[in-house]
């Protein structure tokens, strides 16, 4: 419980420095940055999936693992697979037909959606930074033009990852629609995913360029359209019983997945859960976006 809440907290201090990057905080002497122009130029030619969207469903999608948090206390732990309170326990949801698209929405879509049909309905992501007229994306290196990096997933607000959806004539995952995408389609850390520092920034995403179409998000969170709260089954956690329950008023959306910054063994985790405020716009959380069918 230790090592994953620490983790989080690296995660959360890591997207705090993100704000002053190249604006008061500074990388080590000699350390050097990526080499951006070449790493674009490479992404640029990078193949596309064939397809904008996936069609899934219906199917029945398991969410969550048993391990009662009325364990807590003992000192037997054979048999038991850690997780917070609100992986426990296992349940089935039902999921209809839908579409979704391969990728996250990047900054390129974005950007061209907030000078356009989204002007005025969208804010201006906190993951980008005007200078001297020209819009660049925030990094740990410090700002980059956002042409180095328009194909990277957008880091913005539930509300806004809406608008866009909704706007596009679709809306964002359900928590049980995103997790049957992961399952058919998203490789973990071992297949090459952007998690565990591998880098300390988002990437394009290469979901749906392989034949089986496996391959990862970019490195970040997603919005879920799921408002983080209690189930049927939920039991607090006796060692910790706050972690969850503090948060289950209605602002909070479940986002899962995991980001550049998160260690494997989270991002590795199917049952893994976290949650942020539905306009929170500083954590690496992107979307993707469902259609009906």
């Amino acid at each position: 419980m230790t090592l994953e809440h620490e983790s989080f907290h690296a995660e959360t201090l890591l997207y705090m420095l993100l704000r002053k990057a190249g604006k008061g905080t500074l990388p080590p002497p000699g350390f050097t940055p990526p080499p951006w122009s070449a790493l674009s130029d490479s992404w640029d030619s990078a193949p596309l999936p064939k397809t904008a969207t996936v069609t899934l469903g219906p199917a029945t999608v398991a969410l969550g693992h048993d391990d009662s948090e009325a364990d807590d206390e003992t000192t037997e732990f054979a048999g038991h697979e850690f997780g917070w309170d609100n992986e426990h326990g296992k349940r089935e949801v039902q999921v209809n037909e839908f579409k979704i698209s391969w990728r996250p929405v990047t900054n390129g879509e974005f950007y061209e959606f907030y000078k356009g049909e989204g002007h005025g309905k969208v804010k201006f992501p906190q993951s980008w930074i005007e200078i001297e007229g020209r819009v660049c994306v925030r990094t740990l290196y410090g700002p980059i033009p956002l042409k180095n990096a328009h194909l990277w997933p957008v880091l913005t607000t539930y509300d806004d990852m809406s608008t866009y959806a909704q706007v596009r004539g679709g809306r964002l995952p359900t928590e049980p629609e995103l997790r049957l995408f992961y399952d058919n389609f998203k490789h973990g850390y071992e297949g090459g995913a952007n998690v565990g520092y591998r880098n300390w920034h988002p990437v394009p995403s290469t979901t749906g360029a392989s034949k089986n179409g496996k391959g990862h998000n970019g490195g970040v969170w997603e919005w879920t359209s799921t408002v983080f709260d209690t189930y049927e089954g939920f039991e607090p956690s006796k060692l910790y019983p706050g972690f969850s329950q503090d948060f289950f008023d209605g602002q909070h959306q479940v986002v899962i997945g995991g980001s550049c910054a998160t260690i494997p063994r989270q991002a590795d985790r199917r049952s893994l859960r976290n949650y942020y405020q539905h306009n929170y716009s500083y954590a690496w959380i992107g979307a993707r976006v469902v259609y009906d069918v």
